[in-house]
């Protein structure tokens, strides 16, 4: 039940997700679970099961909503703080050359106090011991203007190029500062709405919490039929396509090129997925920590995030970019390796490893997991992306 919310325009959307009789279906096995958990409140004002268990949840999302904002301002930090470091290295040098350019215009200046460049052409002459001496001393100063004149509009051009480079240095640390403030929002949100769902759960009874537990106990149940029931559509469609594609070819032997352009069919992406998937296994047990990318803890995008990263797949860091780098497929159609994205707003994801299960870091206090793809309802699934 876990997500990492975060405000999007919906558009995405698998089609054909949302069903009617399946949500009444599936509610059917705990109707008489929850309807212990629905009392009204106590006299005292004491919150029903019911309201405790819908306001944990929420809170739980609330607070995976506010670790994928961490996640996007922590990355977007360290992008700005690697350009603050190149633009104030680039004022260095620029600052070290305007240095360098100054002291060649000192050094002309003591020359022309040193050769009496500023005497008049009369006084230069009377003082002049011969003839030679005049014209020696005009080649120099000659070629000392021409030299002088390219020192000044050196100096100009990088006095000018090195303010500008330390207001662009400025206003970079200016953006890093107001992102790292959003860091400490985002930090900070997530560690209230945590410290807020364990309290409400530290305020149930033993039998309160039991019964909690039984309600999801047949959740999970009805999420494992769900689960078996996608397995055995897609056996039936792949032994369609299977006998399909015999047919075809027996009939022509160009007819297997033109029955399916299924990125399933790919041995490149299979090969990748396996990489993916191997490395996800060995993470099961490991436990969720928001912000977390590996290797002793995960939250749900840095999980996959570093799955495809062992099978040589870049992915984004957050689940709203993850889900545009790939394909969208039906749900029906899913491979194992593929993304499993949920919530309207796209705020979890997990690694579909076939026959309806996945494998994802769920929520604060629970641990990597096998879990079916319907762990939170059939309605909560956004979509399913192939990446690579």
């Amino acid at each position: 039940m876990a997500s990492h919310r975060k405000s999007r325009t919906p558009g995405t959307r698998v089609t054909g997700i949302r069903t009617p009789a399946l949500a009444t279906a599936a509610l059917t096995s705990v109707a008489l679970l929850s309807q212990t958990a629905t009392a009204a409140p106590s006299d005292d004002g004491k919150p029903s099961l019911e309201e405790v268990e819908k306001k944990v949840d929420d809170l739980y999302r609330q607070a995976e909503s506010a670790t994928e904002k961490y996640n996007a301002a922590r990355e977007k930090t360290a992008k700005q703080r690697k350009q603050v470091d190149t633009l104030l290295d680039d004022v260095a040098k620029r600052t070290q050359k305007l240095n360098e350019a100054r002291a060649e215009l000192g050094s002309f200046a003591a020359a022309q106090y040193r050769t009496g460049a500023g005497v008049p052409d009369t006084a230069t002459f009377l003082l002049a011991d011969t003839p030679q001496d005049i014209f020696d001393q005009r080649q120099v100063m000659d070629r000392m203007t021409g030299r002088q004149k390219e020192a000044v509009d050196d100096y100009v051009t990088q006095q000018s190029e090195t303010m500008k480079k330390r207001q662009e240095a400025t206003e970079s640390l200016q953006t890093l500062t107001e992102t790292q403030g959003d860091l400490k929002t985002a930090k900070a949100t997530v560690q209230k709405k945590l410290t807020d769902a364990r309290e409400l759960m530290a305020k149930l009874t033993a039998e309160e919490k039991a019964r909690l537990a039984a309600i999801e106990k047949e959740k999970q149940k009805e999420a494992a039929r769900k689960a078996a029931e996608l397995a055995e559509q897609q056996k039936a469609r792949e032994k369609a396509a299977a006998a399909q594609q015999d047919g075809g070819t027996s009939g022509s032997t160009s007819g297997s090129s033109g029955s399916t352009t299924s990125p399933s069919t790919d041995s490149s992406y299979t090969t990748k997925a396996e990489k993916a998937l191997a490395f996800a296994r060995a993470q099961i047990g490991k436990p969720y920590v928001w912000g977390a990318t590996g290797p002793g803890s995960y939250d749900c995008s840095g999980l996959t995030q570093a799955a495809w990263k062992a099978a040589g797949v870049t992915l984004p860091r957050t689940t709203y970019d993850q889900v545009n780098a790939g394909t969208t497929v039906p749900v029906s159609q899913a491979q194992p390796g593929d993304l499993v994205f949920f919530y309207d707003d796209v705020t979890h994801v997990g690694v579909y490893i076939g026959n309806g299960m996945m494998i994802h870091a769920p929520k604060p206090g629970t641990y990597v997991r096998e879990e079916s793809i319907y762990y939170d309802g059939e309605s909560s699934i956004h979509s399913v992306v192939r990446p690579a």
